[in-house]
């Protein structure tokens, strides 16, 4: 693909540049900034759209009390059980159990401070939907 011909669509990524390999004027390749093409961005779309209907989901469990607060957290992280564990140092177990309402009202400061220093946000926010 030529210099010229690199794919400027704008997308969900608008204000971040994608790189691109193209063909120089001199015949090499070179890196060129895109803000998108249109495939790309599809793609990206239905991606974003699978997120948001998983949060909207888990919103409505903890709402109901069927989660604690850190489903949403991790939710709105796109991280699972084995990730978190692996972030705050706990086994796998401890943080599936923490997702239990009854469990996570529980926890002691120590163990809400790890999970909040993994989602860079305080103990407060941790405890609570925005």
């Amino acid at each position: 693909m030529d210099k010229k011909e690199v794919p400027q669509d704008k997308g969900v990524l608008d204000h971040w540049h994608n790189i691109q390999y193209a063909v120089g004027e001199n015949g090499k390749y070179t890196l060129v900034p895109s803000s998108g093409w249109e495939p790309v961005n599809i793609a990206n779309y239905q991606a974003w759209g699978i997120i948001e209907e998983g949060l909207s989901q888990v919103i409505e469990k903890v709402s109901a009390g069927e989660l604690s607060p850190l489903a949403y957290h991790m939710e709105k992280g796109l991280m699972d059980i084995a990730l978190l564990a692996k972030y705050a140092r706990l086994s796998r177990w401890r943080v599936k159990r923490h997702l239990r309402p009854d469990v996570f009202c529980r926890l002691p400061l120590n163990l809400l401070e790890k999970y909040a220093k993994v989602f860079n946000i305080s103990v407060e926010e941790l405890q609570k939907l925005p």
